[in-house]
């Protein structure tokens, strides 16, 4: 129960972003919450404790605005097409008073389009439920701008909380509600209609919305099959490293699961092998089943190899079906009353990937799609209708062992040029020392392959700070297959700052290395994995006089960009559909007209999938962090100057990590590596600018002015346009 209602709770909260909060204090006159926040450079949590009645600072200094500057809540309330289809709909479902509640209702926005559908009334006939209590406080804040305290009732509950005769007076007769993921149902919306049906509305209510459907399509890629087929990519690689052995190809993958894509950014190879077709339908204004399957019989289009599923949903807003919402890839014709929305972050496509190399088909045959739902997720199986009969599903025997990463971490598993890089690195440190002593002070158990198969004498100790025990769980599967046994490989379940010379069994360290790269962590800013540095620091005491660092230097590097959709989706607010909006700007991190002071947060992005994007500049460097050394406090300052013209955005940031003191061997994580995520710091207001050869624009260059904070992580990005 608790899992979903986090899910339920946060709904525009990105998945590393999503808070544990303790149950609210509710027999206080005021209402109280505690959110955990993660030090980024140490791991370390720390509850920050939200009051209802405490005044807020509009700066992003408070933890509370901290916590919501980054999430999608303004990306939502920018995407003009979704506030248009849900206006349209309302006031033409609602007419006249009635009791109407909106369940997760964020600032407030259905609820007001509601109230104002309804017409002047002398009594609160809007209940607005939000459970989460930042957004309660900012909602109530939106709600009294727009003077419409009197008619919108804010309580600070889970909907299944709500009590009839207790919050509110009777059931209501409408429903308003956008509690969907790209998924669909990832954020309860089947619970929550669920009981909203048994205890809170009417027989017959009237939603908005009133259905959604979902939709599939069958599709080769390469990039997708590397997303998730570390098996069928690792036999590329020459370095005798077998993270997933014969005859254990499961031991190592991503979680069967949907993942949210932007799936236009792939448009060009992406090979089409059927026609769309329908999978489910969810109706809003009847009490929906937990659990749902169905059977589709499926013809191939051409032939191909079937890698993913890729899926989208239509929203049907109005009971008649003429106002409609669409997650569809730009690829797929919509009916002529069905519009392809602009860019946005909130709600993408999903993929489920099809197992292992993907299922051989040709054209003209049919396969079988299995498609079964429960309360929160959609999952699929294929299998041929032809006589070889071949399933493709995910799923391990009672009591198999299975390590699941991110996609984009298996396909840097996968990548032959990486590995056979990361080899070349490890070996040189190693030769010629004697039973060396090392630490992978990150998650990587590819490093801790690395190490026991090169040095057949070495002592490897892994921290696992994610991972944890399966970790070593899954060391102790793969060992046998990769030469060594576990007597050599051991599993420190320590902090790093109580490490002594007891726990490395009275011998200093030799190597101290890392990828870097911290499991769970997936969406934190690139120059947040200096943590390596900071852990580095941290275990000074164990490492020996020559010990090596790797990476020994990470180099923060950066570019300008024309980066427009992503700045518009991130904008400041103002109207939205008639309701004033300005008071969310500062505490929803927005950039635009700004306060003067304030400026956005920088947001970890996989830039190419941000719509149109394209470099004003070449690639810059910003700092360097020497590894070798202790953690310290980091300025850098540089001018840049503009090789293209246009219209400058932002800033993309990334951190190169040098793994040799040669500086020969450097991983980039910027723009073009797609698996790894990028900071983008967007400029309040977008500047024109222009090259030496052209006349058009304001700027030739910039002064880009970069300072770290080793205490908390923090990177301040400062600009100046000439």
């Amino acid at each position: 129960m608790l899992s979903r209602i986090a899910k339920t709770l946060f709904p525009k909260l990105p998945l590393h972003s999503t808070p544990r909060l303790a149950r609210p204090m509710s027999s206080q006159p005021t209402q109280r919450a505690f959110q955990l926040r993660v030090n980024p450079l140490t791991g370390n949590s720390e509850w920050i404790v939200i009051e209802e009645d405490e005044p807020e600072e509009q700066t992003f200094n408070n933890p509370q605005n901290a916590l919501l500057a980054t999430t999608s809540y303004l990306d939502m309330l920018n995407d003009s097409t979704r506030n248009r289809a849900f206006r349209a709909a309302i006031d033409k479902t609602i007419t006249a008073p009635c009791h109407v509640l909106d369940i997760g209702a964020g600032t407030g926005l259905l609820s007001m389009m509601a109230a104002r559908a309804m017409g002047p009334t002398t009594c609160r006939m809007v209940t607005a439920c939000e459970s989460y209590l930042p957004m309660v406080k900012l909602m109530r804040k939106v709600v009294r701008l727009n003077d419409m305290e009197n008619q919108i009732k804010v309580i600070n509950k889970r909907s299944d909380e709500l009590e009839v005769g207790v919050d509110v007076a009777s059931r209501a007769d409408v429903l308003v509600s956008e509690i969907l993921d790209s998924e669909l149902l990832g954020e309860g919306l089947i619970p929550s209609l669920q009981h909203a049906h048994d205890m809170l509305l009417v027989e017959n209510p009237k939603t908005v919305p009133y259905k959604a459907t979902t939709y599939g399509q069958l599709v080769e890629s390469t990039l997708l099959w590397k997303l998730h087929d570390l098996h069928g990519n690792e036999e590329k690689a020459s370095d005798g490293i077998h993270l997933v052995p014969t005859g254990l190809g499961d031991i190592l993958g991503v979680k069967p699961q949907q993942y949210a894509f932007h799936c236009n950014a792939i448009e060009n190879e992406v090979k089409l092998l059927s026609e769309p077709f329908k999978i489910f339908e969810f109706d809003f204004w009847k009490r929906p089943d937990s659990c749902g399957e169905t059977e589709l019989f499926v013809k191939a289009t051409k032939d191909g190899r079937v890698h993913a599923v890729i899926s989208w949903w239509i929203l049907q807003l109005d009971r008649e079906g003429t106002i409609f919402y669409s997650t569809a890839p730009r690829w797929i014709s919509l009916p002529a009353n069905i519009s392809h929305g602009d860019w946005c972050d909130h709600w993408k496509q999903c993929v489920w990937f099809v197992p292992g190399e993907g299922m051989s088909i040709t054209k003209d045959e049919e396969v079988c799609l299995h498609a079964a739902h429960t309360e929160t997720s959609i999952s699929y199986n294929l299998k041929n209708q032809s006589p070889r009969n071949e399933t493709l599903q995910y799923g391990l025997k009672n009591g198999e062992f299975k390590l699941t990463l991110p996609p984009e971490r298996i396909a840097i598993y996968g990548d032959s040029e990486w590995r056979h890089s990361m080899f070349s690195a490890i070996t040189k440190p190693l030769q010629g020392r004697v039973d060396p002593l090392c630490i992978v002070a990150d998650d990587s158990i590819f490093l801790t392959l690395l190490v026991a198969h090169i040095s057949k004498t070495s002592h490897v100790m892994s921290f696992f700070p994610g991972l944890q025990g399966k970790g070593i769980g899954y060391l102790q599967a793969v060992a046998s297959s990769n030469g060594f046994s576990m007597d050599r490989v051991e599993f420190i379940n320590k902090r790093k700052t109580k490490l002594t010379m007891h726990d490395t069994h009275q011998k200093k360290v030799d190597l101290l290395i890392g990828e870097p790269f911290y499991h769970g962590t997936d969406g934190m800013l690139p120059w947040q994995n200096l943590r390596f540095w900071n852990e580095r620091t941290m275990l000074d005491s164990v490492l020996s006089e020559d010990a090596l660092v790797l990476p020994c230097k990470a180099i923060l590097k950066a570019c300008a960009l024309s980066i427009p959709d992503l700045w518009n989706s991130r904008r400041c607010l103002s109207k939205i559909e008639g309701f004033d909006h300005s008071v969310v700007n500062s505490t929803l991190g927005a950039c635009g007209e700004l306060p003067a002071g304030q400026e956005s947060p920088c947001l970890p992005c996989f830039i190419w999938q941000c719509g149109n994007v394209r470099k004003l500049s070449g690639e810059f460097t910003l700092m360097e962090f020497d590894c070798s050394k202790h953690i310290t406090p980091s300025y850098g300052e540089t001018q840049v100057e503009f090789t293209e013209p246009g219209i400058c955005h932002g800033f993309a940031l990334w951190i190169d990590w040098v793994m040799d003191s040669e500086n020969s061997l450097v991983f980039s994580t910027g723009p073009e590596k797609r698996y790894w995520k990028q900071g983008v710091k967007l400029l309040a207001k977008p500047v024109a600018v222009r090259n030496n050869e052209s006349s058009m624009g304001e700027s030739r260059s910039a002064i880009i002015q970069a300072s770290f904070d080793p205490s908390n992580g923090d990177l301040n990005i400062r600009h100046d346009f000439l």
